[in-house]
């Protein structure tokens, strides 16, 4: 399929069969969230790959029981960092440096400009920042998921601080953002199966000038 027929195909799938994605087509999707673009490369986030039964099910106790969860292959949460630091901003760009081969003050200049930018704002709003960079690559790994003919259905229906409490979360500098299951289909039993697709027509959703 190509990318419009895969994004034709895809759902918000409502209930999943159990049966496991071979770890490779996760990996797929895990690579692409990782070259997704963020504001500066920064990538302010981490993706927390769940699969144990047992702590699945503490997480559907706190996403009003959602029965996807459970039934899911994988989970992915999707955490934004809760602050953004000049030591987290010169940790990302000393890698760059390092792994472009450039002079160790190349960058300096433009991780000032960022610094000042980014960490003088109210942490809220530096939180809700690297939130922003997380839904990129959100929407990136529900398209990857798409093309390998994953069924995944995004989520914000959860309790937030819950989650950051059972996942530790806090203690990571992160809080949660969205959450992403990963399985197949259960036809049989999701409503949503089998409905159309319905979308805002291009004419009304774009506005060319």
């Amino acid at each position: 399929m190509n990318i419009l027929e895969s994004l034709n195909w895809r759902y918000a799938t409502k209930r999943m069969t159990g049966e496991k994605v071979p770890q490779e087509k996760v990996d797929i999707i895990l690579e692409a969230a990782r070259l997704a673009p963020t504001g500066s490369g920064i990538q302010p986030f981490s993706i927390i790959q769940v699969t144990d039964r047992a702590l699945l099910e503490k997480i559907q106790a706190v996403a009003f029981n959602q029965p996807q969860i459970t039934e899911a292959s994988h989970l992915l949460v999707f955490a934004a960092w809760d602050s953004v630091t000049s030591e987290k901003i010169d940790y990302v760009y000393d890698q760059i440096v390092r792994e472009r081969n450039l002079p160790a003050d190349a960058l300096t200049a433009y991780t000032d400009k960022l610094k000042s930018m980014l960490t003088t704002l109210p942490q809220e709003q530096q939180f809700n920042w690297a939130a922003r960079q997380t839904y990129i690559a959100f929407g990136v790994a529900i398209t990857a998921a798409a093309i390998e003919k994953v069924d995944a259905t995004p989520m914000e229906g959860f309790v937030n601080a819950e989650l950051d409490k059972l996942l530790g979360l806090h203690a990571k500098g992160l809080r949660s953002t969205s959450l992403l299951t990963l399985g197949y289909r259960d036809t049989a039993n999701d409503w949503l199966a089998n409905l159309k697709k319905v979308r805002r027509p291009k004419e009304e959703l774009v506005i060319e000038l």
